[in-house]
Order: C-alpha cells, then structure tokens, then sequence
C-alpha cells in the first residue's frame, strides 16, 4: 500500500466534502438514510425509484468503473421497496433491483458485482410485460454474499448463512450453511453453536469508532506538508 501524502487537513476535508456529497444528493433518492454511513464515492452510486430505506452505518463504496445501483421499478408508480438494515457492506459493481420487495437483513456483506433480483423482469413468451407473480426476496441477519453471485427472485437466504463467488441462488437456503455453484447447493454446514463477530460488534459504537480512525489519520498524516503532497500528484517518481 503506497503512503498517503496528503496532510491531514486534506484528508479532513475530502472527508467532509464525501459526507456532504451523500446527504445533499444521495439522501434525497432514499425515504431514509441512516445516521453514520461511510459512503465512499457517492457520486458513483445510483440510487433511483421509491421506497428505499437504508439503514445506520451502512458502508457503500462505487467506483468510476463499477458503481452501485439501487433500484425500484414496480408494477405501478410508489410500487415496489427495498429495505437495506443496519451495519450492511455494499462493494463496488453491486446492483439491487426490486420490482416488488428486496429486504436486506443487518450486518449482510456484499462482496463486489452482487447482483440481487425479485423479477425476471420480462415473461419467457411474453417480453414486453413483467410477470405478474410477486417473488419477494429475503436475505438474513449477517448474511455473505461472495464475489459475483446472484440472488434470484423468491430466494430467502437465512442468518449467518455464506454464499460462495459466482453462485447463483434459485432456492431458499437455510440458516448457517455455505452454498456454491449454478445453481447453488448447499457444500458446507456452519456450527450454530459457534459465536459470530459480525459487523454490529464493530459499529456497536460508532462515534468512538470515528474518534479511533480520526486519531489514527492524524498519526499517519503528521508531518505530510502540502507542497510534497502536490509535487506526488503532478510529478511523481518511482517509490512516492
């Protein structure tokens, strides 16, 4: 990991300006958004259609080349939600789409380019017009979703539960197991006796938690003059 050159100041007020960026653009897309949210990118994320409740703490990272996008088109207009809980992870390249109901349980992880569906979003004979049918889709407390999978419409995926990279989930799967595969079959059991850290324990105080990093930025950061900082942007040279 190349060292930060920026003094802290900079940080501070990039950092500032980020949230800023989230309340003034990204809150107004959502009938809710939580308090103490790191949204790293905002201006890369895609939050469109009614009915979007987000929760506290939530950590939502977009990039240039792999945004997040959020959306509800239902069947008719103020139709259609999707309910993301408390200390959630969305990465980067994940796309949420609800024609009917999404709920997203607390602490879930999203590994990037996951991609959840309740809709099939047109009929296998009829692809002009969505199916009729609603298949709502859960997903538990401390859910993860690995690298590229797919939730399917009418899936519920219980607490705790893991799914593998690239999975592909048609079924309801059950509490503490790992799923794998196309379409995904449970390969492993969890023991539910087993205690979980989960993102809940980490966020359980989140303005001392903000202290915590803000203290560690200012300890990193010490010393970084602003001129050097500009010289690595424009000019710079092997090993900055």
């Amino acid at each position: 990991m190349r060292k930060d050159h920026r003094p802290y100041w900079v940080k501070k007020a990039y950092l500032t300006f980020r949230a800023f960026y989230a309340k003034r653009f990204l809150a107004p897309h959502c009938d809710f958004l939580g308090d103490h949210g790191t949204y790293m990118k905002p201006w890369y994320t895609d939050i469109s259609g009614p009915n979007i409740r987000i929760g506290h703490c939530v950590t939502l990272i977009s990039e240039k080349y792999a945004p997040v996008k959020i959306g509800v088109w239902g069947h008719e207009p103020d139709s259609g939600e999707i309910h993301i809980g408390d200390y959630v992870l969305i990465s980067p390249g994940c796309r949420i789409s609800a024609c009917d109901q999404i709920h997203i349980g607390n602490s879930v992880m999203m590994a990037n380019g996951v991609y959840i569906t309740d809709s099939d979003w047109h009929g296998i004979y009829n692809r002009v017009d969505r199916p009729k049918e609603k298949r709502p889709v859960i997903i538990g407390d401390n859910v993860w979703l690995g690298d590229g999978c797919t939730i399917l419409k009418g899936v519920t995926i219980g607490e705790n539960s893991i799914v593998a990279a690239n999975a592909v989930v048609t079924k309801a799967v059950p509490q503490n197991v790992i799923v794998a595969g196309n379409p995904a079959k449970v390969v492993k059991a969890l023991d539910p006796d087993e205690s979980f850290t989960t993102r809940a324990d980490f966020f359980s105080d989140p303005i001392a938690l903000s202290r915590f990093y803000e203290g560690i930025d200012k300890m990193v950061l010490k010393g970084n003059g602003f001129w050097h900082w500009l010289r690595t942007l424009w000019f710079p040279v092997q090993g900055d």
